[in-house]
């Protein structure tokens, strides 16, 4: 009996080797390499499933860009206000969603509650788990007080099954919960294997666009936070969702990275409550620390998070270091806070060469825009000196590696939001200060500057 030959597949980008090496050939990465039995060669004029290339789908007629009909896509409120600002504005008809995050993050729970309210519409829905039993879900949603729902749930992780009752039910929506459990007979790996999770992705992902049923596809994600399985995975999708946030914690953050039908960037904000996920309509207030009296090492910004400002306070402890001072950051860039103190010590005097300094976006939010420099460094320069920043103070803004501040996108937006939630002093980029008078920035003093030293000299003068 001849023995099964090995192949090695690359988990981030499917490249395949025919023996293990320690960094993939095809994209770089190290130790993703992992075991699995080839497949066999497919017949000419076939996929690797068996089925004719003729017979996948006819031709398309070839059209001039000018002749075709460009219209905005139909979209479907989930009943979920913050989910539907990520997706941008609803479920699109076809089209093809994955979510990952964390185990325990309440992926499941909200497209539960999803589909429920879009069943509840009117809207045929079709729950698939691999994961779970039926009765699992079905305790599941009791506990979110989901009673009486229509849902239809179908325990099954074989591909052919699925495809075959998404066919019969052709429901509008369709939740696989999780896309590395759904396995094809077709092929001889795992479950969760490169292949098995490429190749049942694609089968989905054209049922989806040949019947007009919305496929929402769940993933694992690795210990690094990315999404299990190979990255052209997020390639073949429509839009890639994050699940954020710490599992301790009650808030939960959903970030779109990709979205062929909407804005990138954009977040929700969820609250983990007993019934579930409920969205957040002022997120602000749960990045906010709650103090009685300002504190040494605490400045709030304004960041953008798509198309919504989020005042969010950067907290700083600077402390006595030892032979080898320590630079750590939470939900901001460790290397962009070791530039910001050079930048610091350089053009505003301010040595922290032999202390521990330690930064902290509050809430677990993450900050990877560079607007958050000026914040980041008068909090770091508030700790270093024992004292505190004014009551209702805000910043924000770009610092160069030559002192310069420089404006942030959307300035009067972020300095409007800030005015709004009743903060009162504002150091802000030269080129971001208003122009003219407006109400909208009624009881708020701003203060334009160009450079760090500026920014220095003001706080100070303002103590």
């Amino acid at each position: 009996m001849a023995k099964d030959k090995s192949i090695y597949t690359c988990n981030d980008c499917g490249a395949t080797s025919p023996r293990w090496l320690g960094k993939c050939p095809g994209c770089g990465a190290w130790n993703t390499l992992v075991e699995s039995v080839a497949e066999a060669p497919a017949a000419p004029g076939k996929n690797r499933l068996g089925a004719s290339f003729a017979a996948l789908a006819p031709a398309s007629e070839v059209q001039p860009l000018s002749a075709i009909e460009a219209v905005d896509v139909a979209r479907t409120p989930t009943g979920q206000g913050e989910l539907d600002r990520v997706l941008g504005g609803g479920i699109v008809e076809g089209g093809v969603v994955l979510i990952g995050g964390d185990p325990g993050i309440g992926k499941s729970t909200l497209l539960l509650q999803a589909v429920d309210a879009l069943q509840r519409a009117g809207l045929p829905a079709l729950y698939v788990t691999g994961e779970e039993s039926g009765a699992q879900v079905a305790l599941r949603a009791r506990r979110l007080g989901i009673t009486g729902s229509p849902v239809a749930v179908l325990a099954e992780i074989q591909l052919e099954k699925i495809i075959a009752t998404l066919a019969s039910q052709q429901p509008a929506i369709a939740v696989i919960d999780s896309i590395q459990t759904v396995y094809s007979d077709q092929l001889t790996s795992a479950p969760g294997s490169v292949s098995q999770v490429r190749e049942c992705a694609a089968h989905l992902t054209r049922f989806a666009k040949s019947s007009g049923t919305a496929v929402v596809l769940v993933g694992h994600v690795t210990k690094d936070g990315q999404l299990a399985g190979p990255r052209v995975l997020e390639h073949m999708v429509d839009t890639v969702l994050y699940f954020e946030g710490d599992t301790h914690s009650s808030f939960r953050l959903i970030r779109a990275i990709k979205n062929r039908f909407g804005a990138v960037n954009e977040i929700g904000v969820f609250a983990m409550t007993e019934k579930g996920l409920k969205g957040v309509s002022n997120p602000s207030a749960i990045f906010l620390s709650q103090h009685a009296q300002p504190v040494p090492g605490s400045c709030v910004m304004v960041t953008l998070e798509g198309t919504r400002p989020m005042l969010v306070e950067i907290q700083a402890l600077v402390d006595t270091g030892g032979v080898s001072p320590r630079r750590l950051s939470v939900g901001l860039e460790r290397d962009r806070l070791a530039m910001l103190l050079a930048v610091l010590h350089q053009h505003a005097g301010v040595a922290t060469g032999d202390q521990d300094v330690f930064v902290n976006a509050v809430g677990g939010v993450r900050i990877s825009e560079p607007a958050a420099d000026l914040a980041v460094m008068l909090a770091i320069t508030s700790s270093l000196r024992g004292k505190p920043l004014p009551k209702g103070f805000i910043a924000f803004g770009e610092v160069g590696l030559a002192g310069e501040v420089r404006p942030a996108p959307r300035g009067q937006e972020r300095l409007k939001e800030a005015a709004k939630l009743g903060f009162s002093v504002a150091v802000v980029p030269k080129a971001n200060a208003p122009k003219k008078a407006d109400k909208a920035f009624e009881g708020l003093t701003i203060h334009a500057v160009e450079r760090v030293d500026e920014a220095m000299a003001l706080v100070r003068g303002l103590d």
